[in-house]
């Protein structure tokens, strides 16, 4: 029996924007409000598409904490809070549950490529510091390291570790974790072009890039296939697809900063190793936008 649903459908792993002197808080406020508004069903703060990797340590702390604030209780907060240092992801968890987060996203020690055998002492190290519920990250695209399924099976053990976001993009390797841990854990899409694939082997969802600029349709891809609707739902996610793959186009988050910036939510500014995003593929991107009727 699962432990703890932290979500059921689509959270958004929520963009920072950013301005000359740092964070956009005024814009990052705006854009929490209005995700809530359009039935978003969590938010994924500081993570991957937040650019959590260069925001300083100040800056990551403070936005998990206004976060948790603007969205009072609406919406559960998950923080991202992993490191290539578990010290480090320690640390960051235990401020996220200080400051109110309901859940952590903790990604897979990045760089170092642990061990399999490292992962379950890494992740089971976090988990005995917080009292708050973590959302394993697979993610080997930029990572360099995969959560095997029997991995997942050992580290379902843990009370406080009650879901995966698995962006690994191998289907067969998400089947036969689903057979292994059946209802031990919930399974999460990380890939916004396998959230039906993924809905359909018992999966609770997708912490999504698309629901940056589709918070409304990404809710509700999800909720078809929940009522009922597979048909719906699978119609869905191929009419989207050509505007996933297109977010996708380059690494992410640098579309969709620039499809936000298009939308007016945020200056087009991304940090350092990261750059704008090239002409021909911005072309591309806000074609498809406007077919969407998004700008």
């Amino acid at each position: 029996m699962k432990k703890h649903t932290v979500f059921r459908g689509a959270a958004t792993a929520l963009i920072t924007p950013l301005n000359e002197t740092g964070v956009d808080y005024e814009a990052f406020g705006r854009l929490i409000d209005w995700q809530i508004e359009k039935g978003i069903d969590g938010l994924v703060i500081a993570g991957t598409t937040g650019e959590g990797a260069t925001l300083t340590y100040q800056e990551h702390e403070e936005c998990i904490r206004f976060a948790v604030e603007r969205a009072a209780g609406r919406v559960p907060i998950i923080a991202g809070s992993g490191s290539n240092d578990t010290n480090r992801a320690i640390t960051l968890s235990k401020f996220s549950c200080r400051a109110g987060a309901d859940a952590l996203l903790v990604v897979t020690p990045y760089y170092n490529k642990a061990t399999q055998k490292g992962l379950i002492a890494s992740y089971n190290a976090i988990a005995d510091a917080v009292d708050r519920p973590i959302i394993l990250y697979n993610v080997p695209s930029r990572t360099g390291v995969n959560i095997e399924p029997a991995t997942y099976v050992e580290l379902a053990k843990h009370p406080n570790i009650v879901g995966i976001k698995e962006a690994s993009g191998n289907i067969s390797k998400i089947v036969e974790t689903a057979m292994l841990v059946g209802d031990a854990i919930d399974i999460y899409s990380g890939n916004d072009d396998q959230v039906v694939p993924v809905l359909s082997m018992g999966g609770s969802g997708v912490i999504s890039v698309l629901s940056n600029v589709m918070p409304a349709e990404t809710h509700a891809m999800c909720q078809k296939f929940f009522d009922g609707d597979v048909a719906g739902s699978a119609r869905m996610q191929m009419d989207l697809l050509p505007l996933i793959n297109a977010l996708f186009s380059e690494v992410n988050p640098i579309p969709v900063k620039a499809a936000m910036a298009a939308m007016g939510w945020c200056e087009n500014r991304v940090r350092l190793p990261l750059t704008p995003m090239e002409e021909a593929h911005w072309q591309k991107l806000e074609a498809i936008m406007k077919g969407h009727g998004l700008i």
